[in-house]
């Protein structure tokens, strides 16, 4: 039977202390929900409140605010006991009615068999709160996991299909968040039950490698600290750590299962307070040990899409063995665990002007978090095109789960695309009128054909007429992004109308 938990350990997990007075809050949300609960039990054995603790802990450790705590330990109850939302607005009020209302509605929806239009109809919703309110969506994330993590207690078949919805709605959505705790585990918890043998097969790799790499990886961790300590590179943290076994798979499948051909199992992480810290101790271990040609990656001047920020490298570490080691700093680190939700830890002041986002009070104007553009495209893109299922589901597939990557204006201006984004892509993300008049394109100064894919790192230019001219429909077999496509239909829709005059 699992560990019961009690209220002290969402405080005592919490990554941003709460006041006593949001204590005090968090503690009357408990007592209300555990009276709502009295009597149900989970299949774990467990009272049913343990599990509304569980979620509450989980955003307590990605330092969610107290609000969004309150309104997980509540989340069930409207669903799952005679007290109303209306009671509950009395009591707590309507911010946190509003979360529960959120997730209430997100929950009615499962993915059943294999029909796309459940799965369609459930990530609809999953953006659809993610537009309104992003916290409703990481409330979500926190009781699926928790689900997750007692999915023995369940049927086979129960267990099957809830792993399903989880590996192809929210494990994506918890990396599309950058939320990389969440993702991992959930992951995992998906791995164990869909391909238990390959689940088993990997784990016991890790396993082995891991004892023999264990005493190996304490050592370099004190050896790499002495080392910064001794050029007075001020040190937060460093620490060792290993892959998630859903990630080791997937890097195992392309190695022929072989894991000595697996340079990032074990990885050190460096923490540090300034930016400037990073690049100094980044330069530090290049003269101590070689590093790999072509696996220094940047991405604090090129973050990743969902905003992770690290500077990656691989060296030549002692006796020959090869060493990941990341460099960042302390919000880097709590970002790149907690995504968006990291957002809380670090914005206390701002937390109003997320209010007046949520719930569209009148308030200094504020840029809305760059996480949540996509979000507001995607929306606007389904409206556009209704509800033709086809096109919405391979537009996210491109747009939404594949890889993402960065390229330039020749001006140094930075333009995201989905991974086989063309020049057009690329035009049209600049401006409608640039897409409209391409003509040509180079990548790094170099001629390219339109439909050439584009690599990450590039300086794309675009080649235009001055002459107004029209798109040519090919171009619609090619381009990757719904922006492009958008924009290409409308524009012939817009000359074919001026024909027929």
């Amino acid at each position: 039977m699992p560990t019961p938990i009690t209220i002290s350990d969402i405080f005592s997990a919490a990554a941003r202390p709460f006041s006593s007075d949001e204590q005090k809050l968090i503690a009357e949300a408990y007592r209300f929900a555990a009276d709502a609960h009295r009597g149900q039990k989970r299949k774990s054995g467990l009272d049913y409140i343990s599990h509304c603790l569980h979620v509450g802990k989980t955003l307590s450790e990605i330092g969610m605010d107290a609000k969004t705590i309150i309104a997980s330990i509540l989340h069930d109850v409207p669903e799952d006991t005679e007290i109303t939302l209306a009671e509950i607005e009395k009591k707590f009020g309507g911010e946190v009615t509003y979360l529960i209302d959120g997730i209430t509605k997100l929950g009615k929806i499962k993915l059943r068999g294999t029909k796309e239009e459940y799965y369609l109809e459930n990530l609809r919703k999953m953006f659809l709160a993610m537009a309104q309110d992003i916290r409703v969506v990481i409330i979500k994330l926190a009781d699926r996991l928790h689900n997750m993590r007692t999915l023995e207690y369940l049927s086979p078949e129960k267990q099957l299909r809830i792993a399903r919805e989880t590996m192809e709605v929210y494990a994506p959505i918890a990396n599309r968040l950058g939320i990389g705790e969440i993702k991992g585990e959930l992951e995992d918890c998906c791995f164990k039950y869909l391909e238990p043998e390959h689940y088993a097969e990997t784990k016991k790799i890790a396993e082995t490698y891991l004892r023999e790499g264990e005493e190996y990886m304490n050592r370099i961790v004190k050896l790499f600290r002495g080392v910064l300590e001794k050029e007075k590179i001020r040190l937060i943290d460093i620490t060792g750590r290993t892959k998630y076994l859903y990630r080791l798979y997937q890097k195992l499948k392309l190695h022929d299962m072989d894991v000595s051909r697996i340079y990032d199992l074990i990885a050190i992480r460096i923490v540090v307070p300034e930016i400037a810290d990073c690049y100094e101790a980044l330069g530090i271990i290049h003269r101590e040990y070689r590093p790999m040609v072509g696996r220094i990656k940047d991405y604090i001047s090129l973050p990743k899409p969902n905003g992770y920020q690290s500077l990656h490298t691989t060296v030549f570490g002692p006796d020959g063995r090869i060493l990941e080691i990341q460099i960042r700093t302390q919000k880097m680190h709590d970002e790149s665990e907690y995504g968006i939700a990291a957002h809380w830890m670090y914005t206390e002041k701002a937390r109003p002007s997320w209010r007046n986002l949520f719930f569209r009070r009148k308030a200094s104007p504020t840029a809305p978090p760059k996480e949540l553009t996509w979000v507001r495209q995607l929306k606007e893109w389904q409206k556009e095109i209704g509800r033709d299922d086809k096109e919405f589901l391979e537009g996210l597939k491109i747009e939404f789960f594949k890889n993402h990557i960065f390229a330039f204006t020749p001006k140094g201006d930075i333009i995201e695309l989905p991974e086989e984004a063309t020049p057009i892509d690329f035009a049209y993300a600049i401006h409608s009128e640039v897409g409209n008049r391409a003509v040509g394109a180079k990548a790094d100064r170099k001629m390219v054909p339109l439909d050439y894919h584009i690599q990450n790192g590039q300086v794309i230019e675009i080649l235009t007429v001055k002459e107004k001219k029209k798109p040519s429909r090919d171009w619609l077999n090619f381009v990757k992004t719904s922006t492009a496509k958008s924009h290409i239909r409308h524009e012939l829709r817009h000359n074919e109308f001026q024909s027929e005059k």
